[in-house]
């Protein structure tokens, strides 16, 4: 075979798999549509693990930046997806605190967890709106389409603000579905809650939002007009 032969070979190969790749997120998208519901029902759990436009693992990775030893929060984990991802990076000294409304959802997670040796997930079945943690528990917390899934929103942006430590994060992830948060809604809750945007990444219609807590902020006060809030990025 020649080298010409072998470069149109290699190049019919990648095309091949843009297009596998294009139409399994093009699914993904028309199965999120089709079975969208708050919360997502367990019987519909397989399709949490298909990938969606923007939210990938190494996306999540950048925005949160876990760290050996850090205990981070996760709500609404689903079937584990990035619990499974978020807390090796842990190590044996770390945690990771799972927090879900369904049972099956956290017996699913740890499930797996256990298959894969994991040992540092602990699961907790709890309201978003009242988490069962003490103020300033964890260095980091994280939601990936879960946020819109809440019924209030706002309340649960402030009860993360309270778990948060001072020097926290939380990473927002949300997809456009029935139930998304827009962006601009997003930052007005977080100001409500004392917490400020650090960095978008992404289309408004799957996008990823950093943010952290007020240096002088209370839940309920207003700081935004006081925080620098980095340019939207497609990154």
């Amino acid at each position: 075979m020649t080298a010409l032969s072998l470069a149109s070979s290699s190049l019919r190969r990648k095309s091949v798999r843009r297009v596998v790749a294009g139409g399994a997120a093009a699914a993904a998208v028309a199965a999120w549509w089709a079975f969208d519901s708050a919360p997502y029902p367990y019987a519909q759990h397989w399709l949490l693990d298909l990938p969606l436009p923007f939210l990938s693992l190494p996306r999540l990775d950048g925005m949160l930046q876990p760290r050996p030893g850090e205990r981070i929060l996760e709500i609404g984990p689903g079937t584990g997806l990035q619990s499974l991802h978020v807390a090796p990076q842990l190590g044996t000294d770390g945690r990771l605190d799972i927090v879900d409304i369904q049972q099956e959802m956290l017996d699913h997670v740890m499930r797996r967890a256990g298959e894969n040796g994991i040992g540092t997930i602990v699961p907790t079945l709890a309201d978003a709106h009242h988490l069962p943690f003490d103020d300033a528990s964890f260095d980091a917390a994280y939601l990936v389409t879960a946020l819109g899934e809440i019924p209030d929103p706002a309340t649960t942006l402030s009860e993360l603000r309270r778990v948060l430590k001072p020097t926290g994060r939380l990473v927002v992830g949300e997809f456009f579905d029935r139930h998304q948060i827009r962006p601009a809604r997003l930052i007005g809750h977080a100001a409500e809650a004392g917490l400020h945007l650090e960095k978008l990444i992404g289309p408004p219609f799957s996008y990823y939002a950093r943010l952290h807590p007020c240096a002088t902020a209370l839940p309920g006060q207003r700081l935004d007009a006081q925080q620098p809030v980095a340019a939207p990025s497609a990154g």
